[in-house]
């Protein structure tokens, strides 16, 4: 097998295949009206910060599935044929000094051979990318979750293969839940590499039966069905024991968790409440307290404002808290500020958030 020295040697010399600029296009700007490099500064010293939530996209795997960027899900703003430079400069202006890429699966419901063919392109291209630019990018494996078999070594190879940090999942996989026991041998092998697995939703709309009342104003598939995605994903793994049987598993999940950090109390209650519901226990079979295993996974802080990452913090503890933009999605340009204005949190629980746990989960050189 090629080793990951041998393979970023021989690959790095283009970014072509890997598609991601920034919403504003700053490569179109001259030099001189490009933003300066912000540094993020917490009691004097000098904050790396990791932005574990950012997206792009591989044109050349996508045609394997003859699609093309363009529309809601695979903009064109996602292009990386275009100069780096402008995400770059877009990370500059923000105080973003390295992001983890992650590319939403769409490929779910392919054929075995398109699948593995499709996610060994996507691998292949981010690691280009990561090499290219070693300290402005790491990335997570694609893998094919709808066979869990292929999806493990898939996982395998993107992390001693290509240098890839963990993997990037659905919340589902073609309407079944992440705990089902299908998906055992996925997580097995993500606990046995001790890599971060990244939970990132997808549209609800296409097989959800509450589909139909997501429609209308306010982009509510969205707005409400990625964390209500979120939502049902992570109380199945909890619920259905999945975090039981995998205890080493880390996962980090987008959106602040959904919305369970808002609510996660009932999660304890509802089997004291009807035990019928729950056999096996207090909390049915599980080990432990609902709320005990959402504070040993991993939340990002799209939350879009410094009192809901102070609610976060307060729910889950800053040291499970990650730095996230949704980039290039125009979601937000002020999650570092979130962080620093967060009441409560002393010197060192900014510096964590910022990228501290980010750069221990991903083997980042803090």
């Amino acid at each position: 097998m090629t080793n990951r020295r041998e393979f970023l040697g021989s690959t790095a010399g283009t970014l072509a295949g890997l598609a991601f600029v920034g919403c504003d296009l700053l490569a179109s700007r001259p030099a001189a009206a490009q933003a300066r490099r912000r540094e993020v500064i917490v009691s004097g010293r000098r904050a790396k910060v990791i932005d574990v939530h950012a997206h792009c996209a591989v044109p050349q795997a996508m045609a394997l599935m003859n699609l093309k960027l363009g529309g809601p899900s695979l903009r064109p703003d996602l292009e990386m044929g275009t100069p780096v430079a402008a995400r770059i400069a877009a990370m500059d202006a923000q105080g973003i000094d390295m992001q983890a890429l992650s590319i939403n699966p769409y490929w779910y419901k392919a054929e075995r051979d398109v699948a593995e063919k499709l996610i060994e392109i996507q691998n292949e291209q981010l690691a280009v990318a990561c090499g290219a630019q070693p300290d402005r990018f790491v990335a997570f494996a694609s893998v094919a979750l709808q066979y869990p078999d292929l999806a493990a070594r898939q996982l395998e190879d993107g992390v001693k293969k290509y240098g890839l940090r963990g993997a990037a999942i659905g919340g589902s996989v073609d309407s079944m839940e992440l705990s089902d026991p299908k998906f055992h041998p996925f997580w097995a092998k993500a606990e046995q590499l001790g890599v971060l697995v990244f939970i990132h939703p997808q549209v609800t709309g296409a097989t959800s039966e509450i589909a139909g009342r997501l429609k209308g104003n306010g982009y509510l598939g969205n707005v409400i069905g990625f964390p209500l995605e979120t939502t049902i994903a992570l109380s199945h793994l909890i619920f259905e024991g999945t975090l039981d049987r995998f205890p080493g598993l880390k996962i980090c999940s987008a959106h602040g968790g959904g919305f369970l950090p808002s609510y996660a109390g009932r999660s304890d209650h509802g089997c004291t409440t009807l035990p019928e519901a729950c056999p096996g226990g207090t909390y049915g079979p599980l080990k432990k307290k609902p709320t005990e295993y959402l504070a040993q996974m991993y939340y990002d802080t799209m939350v879009f404002s410094p009192e809901g990452v102070r609610h976060l913090a307060a729910e889950f503890g800053t040291n499970q808290l990650v730095i996230g933009t949704d980039y290039p999605f125009p979601w937000t340009k002020t999650a570092v500020d979130e962080v620093l204005n967060t009441p409560g949190l002393s010197d060192a629980d900014r510096v964590a958030i910022l990228g501290g746990t980010a750069a221990r989960l991903l083997g980042i050189k803090a």
